[in-house]
């Protein structure tokens, strides 16, 4: 495991994954968000903005460790996208029925939450796939099912 680029690859994805954040959940959803305020902060309330970057970075850098665990040998944009669409169904889901279950909130929020997530892991997976580099040749591996 190429331990440089896999740090490389998950700041890199973690800057990306700010700036994403920023732009879609900050700025595109935040009138949806703001519909909520007994359940979210705020969006002037940026006090706990260290931790948010922090959870970015530490979910990044595990992202990309299993990336790279499950790194199948293929072209970096490919294998990426792959990877993120696996996990942007994951999080989508996992997080957007989960949170509808447990929070007052409504569907549209809900949807938009999922959609975003899924998209935001897609660019994600591409942007480890295309920094992070095996050290040594791809380890090709038969799925397992």
């Amino acid at each position: 495991m190429n331990y440089g680029r896999l740090v490389g690859a998950a700041v890199a994805a973690a800057v990306v994954d700010m700036i994403y954040g920023f732009l879609v959940y900050g700025m595109l959803l935040r009138g949806e968000f703001g519909r909520y305020p007994a359940i979210y902060r705020p969006a002037e309330d940026t006090s706990y903005m260290p931790f948010l970057m922090l959870g970015i970075l530490i979910g990044t850098l595990t992202a990309t460790y299993i990336y790279a665990k499950g790194y199948e040998g293929g072209a970096g944009v490919s294998e990426g996208a792959r990877f993120g669409a696996c996990l942007g169904v994951f999080v989508g889901v996992y997080i957007g029925l989960v949170n509808y279950a447990v929070m007052n909130i409504g569907r549209k929020l809900t949807l938009s939450v999922a959609a975003a997530g899924f998209v935001e892991w897609i660019l994600l997976g591409v942007v480890i796939g295309v920094i992070y580099k095996p050290t040594g040749a791809p380890i090709r591996r038969a799925a397992g099912v």
